[in-house]
């Protein structure tokens, strides 16, 4: 299990520090000139390597959950990253969503982090998502209901909408699917019918439900490129890591087609390489 979190979280870092240099290109931008390795400096001046905070705050939760399930740490921790730069690259803050900002904000000023999250519909941007891989290996022997409340509260901590919430129940009951060994088209459909259940079982709103339908109810593999979306609502992230993934055959095609889609590339491959890392193992990620 160690190697397999290690490949987890190093995959996801380093999809994130592909995505950094060229995060805000257009998809048009990088098909003339895409990427094809670890770059440095570009949209944020950052040295080759340089994770954002994507990683980061996964790191964070990391750490947390390593010293057990306590939401109070987890947001200590996420408050200790923006104020100071723990767990980044450079022990500094260069990038930070707009949802995540004024959550942690509201965890200063003594907010419980099960109030702190951004409850409205524009608050659904992909900060949840982007760090919650984590959190897999903490409830991956739970039964499916208390894996869900797992999930909604450290989603919550920065963004409590249930599009958010489901976005990364959806992400780690594939991610499950993989970690227990199903092959990748298995897990995504085993995925489906896990997701399907429960929402039907709990009677979720039918309207948000529908929102998720490439997802659930097609197979998003067989959207073409042009259809799917790279920008920063979570909706989007979710569908493009899932269909990066299904369409590719190691780590490095997956990330990379993560990032040469544009727009939030950072967070697309740190989203996808997650997932690849974990699929596809540690020493599947070129040296």
């Amino acid at each position: 299990m160690i190697n397999t979190i290690r490949a987890t979280l190093f995959g996801l870092a380093i999809g994130d520090a592909l995505g950094v240099p060229v995060e805000f290109k257009s998809r048009e931008q990088l098909q003339r000139s895409p990427i094809t390795g670890l770059t440095g400096f570009g949209s944020w001046n950052q040295p080759l390597g340089t994770w954002s905070d994507d990683s980061s705050l996964a790191f964070c939760l990391a750490e947390s959950l390593s010293k057990g399930y306590h939401l109070d740490d987890i947001a200590l921790n996420f408050m200790n990253w923006k104020e100071h730069g723990y767990w980044g690259a450079h022990h500094k803050v260069f990038d930070i969503g707009g949802a995540t900002r004024f959550a942690i904000d509201r965890l200063n000023k003594g907010c419980s982090p099960l109030l702190s999250g951004g409850m409205m519909e524009d608050d659904n941007g992909n900060g949840g998502l982007m760090r919650i891989m984590p959190l897999l290996f903490v409830i991956k022997d739970l039964p499916v209901a208390e894996r869900y409340k797992r999930i909604k509260e450290v989603c919550a901590v920065t963004h409590a909408h249930f599009r958010s919430v489901f976005s990364c129940f959806i992400y780690l009951e594939f991610a499950l699917e993989i970690l227990h060994g199903r092959p990748k088209e298995i897990a995504y459909c085993n995925m489906q019918e896990t997701v399907i259940s429960f929402a039907e079982e709990n009677q979720f709103n039918p309207k948000e439900l529908e929102l998720f339908s490439r997802i659930l109810k097609s197979n998003i593999k067989q959207e073409e490129e042009k259809s799917i979306h790279s920008g920063g609502y979570v909706l989007h992230t979710l569908e493009a890591s899932i269909w990066c993934l299904l369409n590719t055959g190691n780590y490095s095609d997956a990330v990379l087609k993560a990032v040469n889609l544009g727009a939030d590339t950072d967070t697309t491959a740190c989203v996808t390489g997650g997932l690849a890392g974990l699929l596809h193992g540690y020493d599947n990620i070129p040296g």
